[in-house]
């Protein structure tokens, strides 16, 4: 079997777009792999959060994954600050990166933006902790969409460079693991912009929490326009809003856009709507109610989190413990 590692930044409450285009994936993966699943709270902290609602939002998050599919007894899921393993291998790999590679992450240019002096040196560098967080359990498979391929080729980059330094074969290659196309899933306030937890509009997403009542008005309320929809894809490129609330219904219903362009064609907003959020409760209110489940048993949640970080330690720890000896620590009393 392959070990795979992926995560997920308990900042804010998972959304539709991370359910299509992660969860549900990581759901089936865990038929055939070994899979490490991890809610990166120390990535969380490179911009500054709540303290209180940061550990609130681990929890939610982690019951979330759960009520998806995710089984926690035969794959290991956990909070990353829990397992020490990752911030240290995290310091070595500061170490043996460059400042030329960080530079050219484009991804930490675009959440800096123009006031680049003033961000955390931890957004700097945590694609060095991203690596550290696979190379710690010598995952060999990861999840990526588009804007993590750097950050995959950086890591290994960094474990090219340790095991040459090092005279070493000891951090294997990851491979990128290229998942089933989803939705590609917007804002439901701008067709422009990805679905995202830190938009600051909850009318923008879908949460994986939301109540029937709260999609069904989120859905009659998202942006869209005055024409009806049309019979054919082309038509419908130019415009985002409507793309996306057709390329939505279109994942929820294993359907392809053309065919439910088909179904709809000439159907106004109002009637295409309703059915789109008929089709969202269905298959969210489940999800919904198991997390609000887990939630009423915060006990229990956190002691879900406790034992996979036993179990994702005892894993880490030995590699990390050898890395540390490849480099000249002393062994730890």
């Amino acid at each position: 079997m392959a070990r795979i590692f992926s995560g997920i930044q308990p900042t804010g409450i998972a959304h539709l777009g991370n359910y299509l285009g992660a969860i549900q994936n990581w759901v089936k993966l865990q038929a055939e792999n070994e899979c490490i699943f991890c809610l990166v709270d120390l990535h969380a902290i490179t911009v500054a959060q709540d303290p209180k609602a940061l550990r609130a939002q681990t929890l939610q998050n982690a019951a979330i994954l759960i009520a998806c599919g995710i089984d926690p007894e035969r794959q290991i899921l956990f909070h990353q600050s829990a397992v020490h393993a990752h911030a240290r291998l995290a310091w070595i790999f500061n170490c043996v990166a460059r400042v030329g590679w960080l530079n050219r992450m484009t991804q930490f240019k675009d959440k800096a933006g123009k006031d680049r002096e003033a961000v955390s040196t931890g957004l700097y560098v945590y694609p060095n902790l991203m690596a550290a967080d696979i190379h710690a359990y010598h995952a060999t498979l990861v999840p990526v969409g588009d804007d993590q391929r750097q950050h995959l080729e950086l890591a290994n980059d960094i474990a090219e460079k340790f095991n040459h330094d090092y005279g070493v074969d000891f951090f294997p290659r990851i491979e990128p693991l290229i998942l089933a196309e989803t939705a590609r899933v917007m804002s439901l306030r701008d067709g422009l912009k990805k679905m995202s937890k830190s938009d600051a509009s909850e009318q923008s997403r879908i949460q994986l929490t939301d109540d029937a009542d709260t999609i069904a008005l989120k859905i009659r309320r998202a942006k869209t326009d005055p024409e009806p929809l049309p019979d054919n894809i082309e038509a419908l490129q130019p415009r985002p809003e409507a793309a996306n609330l057709v390329g939505m219904y279109a994942a929820m219903t294993n359907q392809t856009s053309a065919a439910v362009l088909q179904q709809f064609a000439g159907s106004g907003f109002g009637p295409f709507k309703e059915k789109l959020a008929e089709v969202l409760i269905a298959h969210i209110a489940p999800i919904t109610k198991a997390a609000n489940d887990l939630l009423a048993e915060p006990v229990y949640l956190e002691s879900i989190l406790q034992a996979g970080a036993r179990r994702a330690a005892a894993i880490a720890n030995p590699i990390v413990d050898e890395a540390e000896r490849i480099v000249g620590f002393l062994p730890r009393g």
